[in-house]
């Protein structure tokens, strides 16, 4: 099945750009897409990659006599580092345009590899969003995750574990960032048990049996690899004192299901609770990020307990997700908290009620109207 994808480059204009994304997110599909006549390099072809890994000046003879009406693809930029010379001297001197997609620039920055001077436009790709899918089906989405590969079959156990198999080999051990890979395998799954929990890398560290330093340095792979990102605390409150330290979360949802061993499930479930907290805040990050809303999601809690799970901008919306049936006021004290502090604020719940209303002066919203709200600019618009 192919999916119509949100991301748009329109406002690119000419520009080059650089697209990066975790792997199999669907970069190659649209790229290959969007520019369908454009010279296509693909450095994953092994024979593309060792003869342009040689001699990265073949680019440069080889597109030396193209013009600026040209548009050339480069996947998976980041395994060929030198080529980017090449790349920033046939702009500058026949005016190509490049479409450079890449699952992590990590590799490129560690190694002082020219970036193109911001002569690039730089987008992000995210695994599907409900929008983006014809006839979304939740459960599905809160077990599969949203990598394209993943979420079109029944089970995609198989795919997942050759995902993660496949990430640690070529991004973590090929690029020598890691000494201890069975360390860090650890990591990753005590990573998945503390996702969307707020972070605390001594216990983390504990648990691995490594420095904190060393976790640090994990979380820090783990973001610029594009597998997962930090959520910060909200921290303007006036009348509580707010809990400092981020959250985390994987990219997808998938991959914490397997990571946890988690499968089949079902609503009622705190495992299900979970991942359907952590889809919806990937869909809220995508939106944001899609939309060029920098630094706009983070997550409120107190010293006492009160929290929230999502706040946009300067406490312009605030959300509080609860995989419940029907949410009670039990459910709302967290925003209630909230808007103490911020009375402007919007607050949402989205949950699994089967219909919108109002408690407590809180919108009450079913997940699939709030996702379609979210994604037609109605819930947030910088």
């Amino acid at each position: 099945m192919e999916y119509k994808r949100i991301l748009s480059f329109d406002d690119a204009g000419d520009d080059s750009l650089f697209l990066w994304g975790a792997r199999q997110v669907g970069k190659s599909t649209l790229v290959k897409t969007v520019f369908p006549e454009a010279i296509v390099y693909d450095l994953l072809k092994s024979d593309e990659f060792e003869r342009l890994a040689r001699r990265p000046s073949l680019l440069r003879e080889e597109l030396d006599k193209k013009g600026p009406e040209t548009v050339v693809i480069v996947d998976e930029i980041q395994k060929v580092p030198p080529l980017l010379d090449e790349v920033h001297w046939l702009m500058e001197n026949r005016g190509i345009r490049f479409i450079l997609c890449g699952s992590s620039a990590r590799k490129l920055k560690r190694v002082g590899t020219n970036l193109l001077g911001g002569r690039a436009l730089k987008y992000t790709l995210h695994p599907l969003v409900s929008a983006e899918i014809p006839d979304f089906d939740l459960i599905r989405a809160v077990n599969n995750g949203m990598v394209p590969r993943h979420y079109m079959i029944q089970n995609p156990k198989k795919r997942l574990q050759s995902y993660i198999g496949t990430y640690l080999k070529e991004e973590i051990q090929d690029e020598a960032v890691v000494r201890q890979l069975s360390s860090f395998n650890r990591f990753l799954e005590i990573a998945a048990q503390t996702d969307g929990e707020i972070v605390n890398y001594s216990n983390i560290a504990s648990d691995c049996g490594v420095s904190a330093t060393t976790v640090k340095e994990y979380f820090n792979i783990l973001q610029q690899t594009l597998i997962g990102y930090m959520v910060p605390s909200f921290t303007k409150s006036k009348k509580r004192r707010a809990v400092v330290a981020p959250k985390f979360y994987y990219f997808d949802v998938g991959v914490v299901n397997y990571l946890l061993h988690r499968s089949s499930l079902e609503p009622g479930s705190a495992d299900f609770g979970h991942a359907f907290e952590h889809l919806v805040i990937q869909e809220i990050q995508a939106y944001l990020d899609y939309h060029d809303y920098e630094d706009s999601l983070a997550y409120w809690r107190t010293d006492s307990g009160y929290e929230v799970d999502a706040v946009l901008g300067e406490a312009k919306v605030a959300i509080e997700i609860k995989s419940t049936d029907e949410v009670q006021s039990k459910h709302t004290k967290g925003l209630k908290a909230f808007m103490e502090d911020f009375p402007d604020t919007r607050p949402i719940i989205v949950s699994r009620d089967r219909a919108p209303r109002s408690l407590n002066g809180i919108e009450i919203v079913p997940v699939e109207t709030f996702l379609k709200m979210l994604w037609n600019g109605e819930v947030y618009n910088g």
